[in-house]
């Protein structure tokens, strides 16, 4: 069973949500009637979720990014993405397990998945270098997206990423390297391509899989030319000034499309893709399908131009 985290200004509802499993247990134990009870908790909950999510700052909206229950990659397949066959590898280093690539379906669309996976436990992040990839990584993505290319599938991206890793090893395998060749092949992809930012996206880390004919984002999730951390460090050199930095590099939803960075937001269950993952995955799932018949409609010397 998944362990349930809660941020400091969840705390409210992870009392609410206390009280109502305790009238639960009391009615179901000892037979005791307590509807009446638990509908009115119910909709002290709701109305307590609408008053916290509607007046989030632009920090909280990282930290609820960045939930250690929001759901990854690994979430949405075999809901959203089905029919799944992995491809692995870049052929010429190693499989970088901090981007994923599956031949999948969404719907009755055969679609090439590619993905940053960051892990749902300690042993999984680790694994996944905490969804930082190397430079393997991002040529694995490449390589296969000419696959996409070849037999005219389209290409769906899911964006969560804290950066591009930083060590010595990686930039000397040529990070910032295959990050630009990416987006220099990635401008001139001849297939569809929709890019989703699930939860975060920072840095060249996010751009070397984030060119798209559609570029979309979740509504609590954010996305920057560099973390709140790494902006303070530089701006103030002070990461503590990070809630500060939030504010000033207009990182949400909200932000990015009022300046056109986004094509669109798709809207997260009350409270958050955390406290409803099936909801989100079919929030995923019903926005692609209609993103995919869109594009698919298009012809692709439009698209490429556009592009």
């Amino acid at each position: 069973m998944e362990t349930m985290h809660a941020l400091d200004f969840e705390a409210p509802l992870v009392e609410l949500e206390a009280r109502i499993r305790e009238f639960e247990s009391l009615a179901a134990g000892r037979g005791m009637r307590l509807d009446d009870e638990i509908a009115t908790l119910r909709r002290k909950l709701d109305e307590k979720v609408e008053e916290i999510y509607s007046n989030l700052t632009c920090w909280q909206k990282v930290k609820l990014a960045r939930h250690p229950n929001r759901p990854v990659t690994g979430d949405y397949l075999g809901t959203v993405f089905t029919d799944l066959m992995e491809l692995h590898g870049d052929k010429l280093y190693r499989d970088d397990s901090s981007i994923v690539t599956y031949l999948a379906s969404v719907g009755s669309r055969r679609v090439l998945l590619v993905a940053n996976e960051k892990g749902s436990d300690t042993k999984e992040r680790m694994r996944c270098n905490f969804g930082m990839p190397h430079p393997e990584g991002y040529r694995k993505a490449m390589q296969k997206m000419r696959l996409a290319e070849k037999f005219g599938l389209p290409v769906v991206i899911l964006i969560n990423t804290p950066g591009a890793y930083p060590g010595i090893g990686a930039e000397e395998r040529g990070q910032a390297f295959a990050i630009a060749h990416n987006l220099m092949d990635m401008g001139r992809l001849r297939t569809p391509i929709i890019t989703v930012i699930i939860s975060e996206g920072f840095s060249g880390g996010a751009l070397g899989i984030g060119v798209g004919d559609r570029n979309l984002i979740m509504e609590y999730a954010v996305f920057s030319v560099i973390s709140p951390e790494g902006c303070a460090a530089i701006l103030w050199r002070d990461g503590s000034k990070a809630a500060q930095a939030a504010d000033v590099l207009k990182l949400t939803s909200d932000d990015l499309m009022r300046y056109g960075l986004m094509d669109g937001v798709i809207k997260e269950p009350p409270g958050g893709a955390h406290r409803n993952k099936p909801d989100m995955a079919q929030r995923l799932k019903s926005t692609l399908e209609a993103e995919l018949a869109e594009l698919q409609s298009r012809k692709i010397d439009e698209l490429v131009e556009s592009r």
